[in-house]
């Protein structure tokens, strides 16, 4: 790889963690512990340990791919590295439609906390500016945008923080009765619905070509980013139980304000709507950073148009996927927010399914915190305990049925770059099916038909890989 194509080593240890924590604290803490407490009562505290132990997991192999690949993509790197073309190709693009959807609606949802704050504009108008404004600042460095993500996520840390400190004065303990109304099964779907919660610390992997010494940095960062979410969630969690209950949590889509609204700290309202709104500011910001340096690896492999692999002379980002908006919120809201509820789910479990293969495949040598062999019969638990909340979130399997029985809604200028794709992956695979679908109908493809997803992944001979990896 030619200097001039090189990203800037930029992000510190602190900057790492910085990202992490900015892709995981947003709707995570303020809107689904109200599910998981509607699904678990009290005890979804344990389901959201277990999910933090489960991601824990999936972190260190993320990590210790990363340590020996510090290539931007992340699991769109390891599966080409590891695995063979399809594993890495189904990574990229598992990763961009769902990201690509994700920032839509978090801009939306940014734009909605903030018209909360200042009714300047409307919520759509305010979230389109927010994304270009965001934008203009990726495309000044990494480094400039490594410094708003600290301030960002500094802010939001503060409005958690300044809500748990008013509350523990006040936390009943008959709250936390009955503990676990639903028993196990409660805890196993609250764990199965939290674990997403905690997915982005994976985004320091996807910037691994821009941290320093990421040999080092990226492990500790991803350790620290999950330890610290951990921490905080359960905080806030136990905190916002013992003021206002599982039941009213449960009932409101902003669980967090209600916990507010029930307490007479000066300001302490506003405090947790500029959270809010903040930490759905870090996550569209890590979503803009993620995209467009997977578009660049992705670029670089020919699976996307090979201009996107060109990176600013000066300030030495992917432009050109930092400017790639394929759909602003403004005129796609409900087709963005279709696409993510229907595939958000199926997308994040194989995508991290590719990961988990990838470090199972690393040669023992590179393998830095060894290696987790589950009891027959339990091979696939982290994806049965994901399919849990495919199954019981209205916005998993069922909705995938329902909505995909038509061709997806991808906005006009994003079939371009799926078509292009498509192409050059049949050249290397002809034979799979899938492949042979248009663009528009990729995904038209209910639950009870994923063994058709099952063949591009060559996902049959996954059991005799495993075999074999363990044997050595």
């Amino acid at each position: 790889m030619s200097r001039k194509n090189e990203l800037l080593r930029a992000l510190t240890l602190k900057d790492a963690v910085g990202v992490g924590l900015g892709a995981i604290i947003g709707a995570g803490i303020f809107v689904v512990t109200g599910v998981a407490a509607g699904v678990s009562g009290p005890a979804f505290i344990v389901g959201l340990i277990i999910a933090g132990v489960i991601a824990s997991f999936n972190g260190l192999s993320s990590a210790q791919l990363a340590a020996v690949y510090p290539h931007s993509g992340g699991t769109y790197e390891y599966g080409y590295q590891l695995l063979s073309s399809s594993f890495g190709f189904s990574a990229g693009w598992m990763f961009l439609i769902s990201k690509l959807s994700a920032a839509g609606v978090v801009a939306i949802g940014f734009g909605s906390y903030f018209h909360q704050l200042l009714p300047v504009a409307s919520p759509m108008l305010i979230s389109v500016v927010a994304v270009i404004l965001l934008t203009v600042v990726n495309l000044f460095g990494i480094k400039k945008a490594g410094v708003l993500n600290l301030v960002i996520v500094t802010f939001t840390l503060l409005s958690l923080l300044y809500l748990v400190f008013s509350g523990i004065p006040v936390v009943e303990k008959r709250n936390f009765t009955p503990f676990a109304p639903f028993g196990i099964s409660g805890i196993a779907e609250a764990a199965a619905l939290l674990f997403f919660a905690f997915t982005g610390y994976a985004r320091i992997a996807t910037l691994a070509e821009e941290v320093h010494h990421p040999e080092k940095t990226i492990p500790r960062a991803v350790i620290i980013t999950i330890a610290s979410a951990i921490l905080l969630y359960a905080t806030v969690s136990v905190v916002a139980i013992g003021v206002v209950g599982a039941e009213q949590m449960a009932a409101s889509t902003s669980p967090l304000q209600v916990v507010a609204n029930a307490l007479t700290t000066p300001a302490v309202s506003s405090v947790v709507t500029i959270g809010a709104s903040t930490a759905m500011l870090g996550v569209l910001l890590s979503q803009i950073l993620g995209i467009s340096r997977m578009m660049l690896a992705m670029g670089r492999r020919n699976d996307l148009p090979p201009f996107f692999q060109k990176i600013h002379g000066c300030y030495k980002v992917p432009h050109l996927g930092i400017l790639y908006r394929p759909a602003h919120p403004a005129a796609h809201a409900d087709r963005l927010l279709r696409i993510h509820r229907a595939g958000g789910i199926l997308t994040i479990l194989l995508y991290y399914s590719i990961t988990n293969i990838s470090a199972l495949r690393q040669p023992r040598t590179d393998q830095r915190y060894g290696r987790v062999v589950l009891p027959p019969g339990t091979d696939w638990l982290p994806a049965d305990v994901g399919l849990v909340a495919a199954e019981r979130d209205p916005g998993g399997c069922r909705a995938t049925d329902r909505w995909l029985s038509a061709p997806v809604p991808f906005s006009p200028d994003l079939e371009p770059l799926i078509t292009f794709s498509l192409e050059q992956m049949r050249q290397l695979r002809p034979a799979s099916p899938i492949l042979q679908h248009q663009p528009a109908q990729v995904l038209r493809v209910p639950c009870d038909h994923i063994q058709q997803f099952m063949h591009i992944f060559d996902i049959q001979k996954a059991p005799e890989r495993f075999s074999q990896s363990f044997r050595e």
